[in-house]
């Protein structure tokens, strides 16, 4: 996530700069540098972002679950933890998905492939 992201995100949540720390647990100061670009966001943070933004999206919009968008078979679905912990909707928030029928092994590589996915897309077009 670089600091534009960041700020559209923020603003798509409806928060300041201060609220947007309180929810964070950070500092005032953290925000103002990330969106400044002087410090780089932290993984906690990008998700944490995230999964608020997919909450409020939700309500919203309503998302369906991975398995349905994606046409997962039965055996891969049994496999997934997104399956197991009925958390379609939030796939991309929890670590050893099947993704593409195969885990990431990083956020990193998880987020490339989830920035590309249908189920992610709704949370990156305003």
């Amino acid at each position: 996530m670089d600091k534009i992201e960041f700020a559209n995100l923020r603003k798509r949540l409806e928060k300041t700069q201060k609220q947007m720390a309180q929810l964070l647990g950070t500092s005032l100061k953290a925000i103002h540098s990330y969106e400044q670009g002087w410090r780089n966001i932290p993984i906690h943070v990008e998700r944490q972002m995230l999964f608020l933004l997919s909450r409020k999206i939700k309500k919203e919009k309503g998302i369906s679950p991975c398995w349905v968008i994606k046409s997962c078979p039965l055996k891969l679905k049994q496999r997934c933890p997104a399956w197991e912990f009925r958390a379609g909707e939030v796939c991309w928030f929890i670590n050893g998905t099947l993704c593409q029928g195969k885990v990431q092994q990083s956020w990193k590589d998880k987020m490339k492939k989830c920035r590309e996915c249908a189920v992610f897309q709704p949370l990156l077009v305003p």
